[in-house]
């Protein structure tokens, strides 16, 4: 199996300036894939394929206009129009929308990395071509500074799979796949069913409850301290507004403005990590227990969210991202993860004879069974169905 690995890269001034750069010119490359795929289909032509717009770029960087491609990697051109081509045949058979054009404010900067010319160390990683110069002090410039030392494997026998350098805003990260063994326990303990909810993130079968972080003073302050920079923000621009000649308003963004975004984007990165961060424990702990099995239900998130009372409360338990970090810890350690059923009735059945509810709001927190007088807590009791799903399948 495949293990991705991310790591927070610490490059110098120099370093971050030809980041930059190499993202840009993988953009520009998905714009010019874009285009080529474009101008052709307006013309009745087949799908054209990335070997024939990687043709066209050669005879491109030939020319005197575009002959500064060649100071950088040829694998970030490769990958780009190849990302562009298989987002356009996605578009085409139906599995995405139709590609836009990427631009310095929209699109994420970002570029592949050849898995036979990268090489990462304990403390460092070598990156393809930021500097061309054979000079060995040039040659420093390609060893950029990993934040976490000895976290990617590394050594001849290990295998590489995408690797990709990735800004977010305020850091740039390594993002690599490695193939891994999966590894399987001795012994297993019994499976167990886990509820999601609002009041408590999770709720498992054994009776053990994870709080929902957001209702933490933690979370809270800091929640409430983003609002006041966002108005603080808000008011800054309204103060700043210019009217053109043609009576249009314009927003002028003076250094104070930036240094309040980027305190923003550095605030909001913190409560993402927060969350984040807390997902992970809940569901390793999980994990260590070495179920048998874990049952989940697939939950209609878009749905829910249709609910406006709950719906901001929904997005910040993240269900997904708690769902999508269960499948691959399972996958990992050969625990079996069973998804119920939409449909399947956990909330509202009896875990003790089987009785289902007609109705059951939102506000009753303590399940009642009118059959056999059962009294337990609405999120555990779901939690015990989830895991007796099992039996039901056989």
């Amino acid at each position: 199996m495949i293990k991705t690995y991310k790591v927070m890269l610490l490059p110098n001034n120099k370093q971050k300036t030809k980041l930059f750069q190499c993202a840009g010119v993988a953009r520009w490359a998905y714009n010019f894939a874009l285009a080529q795929e474009q101008e052709n289909y307006k013309h009745g032509g087949k799908f054209l394929g990335d070997d024939n717009i990687r043709k066209r770029l050669t005879q491109l960087k030939k020319t005197e206009e575009f002959a500064w491609l060649n100071q950088y990697s040829n694998n970030i051109t490769k990958q780009a129009i190849k990302d562009a081509c298989n987002a356009y045949t996605n578009s085409f058979e139906g599995r995405a929308e139709f590609p836009k054009f990427k631009t310095k404010k929209r699109s994420r900067p970002s570029f592949y990395q050849d898995t036979e010319k990268i090489k990462i160390t304990e403390t460092h990683v070598k990156l393809e071509k930021l500097i061309t110069s054979r000079k060995k002090n040039k040659q420093k410039l390609n060893w950029i500074r990993l934040a976490e030392k000895g976290k990617i494997p590394h050594g001849k026998h290990v295998k590489y799979t995408n690797p990709r350098i990735v800004f977010d805003g305020l850091h740039w990260f390594l993002t690599i796949g490695v193939e891994e063994v999966e590894v399987k326990y001795e012994a297993y303990t019994e499976g167990i069913g886990v509820d999601l909810g609002v009041k408590n993130l999770a709720t498992v079968s054994s009776g053990r409850t994870f709080k929902n972080i957001n209702q933490t003073p933690k979370v809270k302050k800091l929640e409430k301290s983003i609002k006041r920079l966002q108005r603080k923000l808000s008011r800054k621009y309204e103060m700043n507004k210019i009217q053109t000649k043609g009576g249009e308003f314009r927003y002028r963004k003076t250094e104070n403005i930036k240094k309040l975004e980027l305190l923003a984007r550095k605030k909001r990165r913190r409560l993402k990590n927060i969350r984040l961060n807390y997902t992970h424990q809940i569901t390793t702990t999980l994990v260590k227990a070495k179920p048998a099995y874990v049952v989940m239900e697939n939950l209609n998130t878009s749905g829910m969210l249709k609910n406006n009372k709950l719906s901001k409360a929904i997005q910040e338990q993240t269900f997904h991202e708690f769902k999508r970090q269960m499948t691959y810890k399972c996958a990992r350690r050969g625990i079996k993860l069973v998804v119920a059923d939409r449909f399947y009735p956990s909330s509202k059945m009896c875990s003790n004879c089987g009785h289902v509810k007609e109705k059951l709001s939102l506000s009753e927190r303590t399940y009642h069974c009118e059959a056999c007088g059962m009294e337990m807590d609405r999120d555990l009791n779901a939690s015990i169905n989830l895991k007796n799903y099992v039996k039901s399948m056989v």
